[in-house]
């Protein structure tokens, strides 16, 4: 596990993929927001959300350094 301020991503692949892992009816917002907040706070880019509910469902997320450090105007 990788400690991403006070909470945990749940797998790290190659030190190259953070996998959130859900057991939920659906995915919803929050969970994605989940993922993309801890592609925010570290260096990786390439999130996988996977949830195993009734419907098994999966997400890819991708954002890439380029646009972590853009200043604000």
């Amino acid at each position: 596990m990788k400690n991403v301020g006070e909470y945990f991503a749940d797998i790290l692949v190659n030190d190259l993929i953070i996998v959130e892992l859900k057991a939920a009816e659906s995915l919803c917002p929050e969970h994605e927001c989940q993922l993309i907040n801890y592609l925010k706070a570290t260096d990786f880019e390439v999130g996988l959300l996977l949830n195993f509910g009734k419907t098994p469902q999966f997400k890819r997320k991708v954002l890439t350094n380029e646009f972590k450090y853009l200043k604000k105007s």
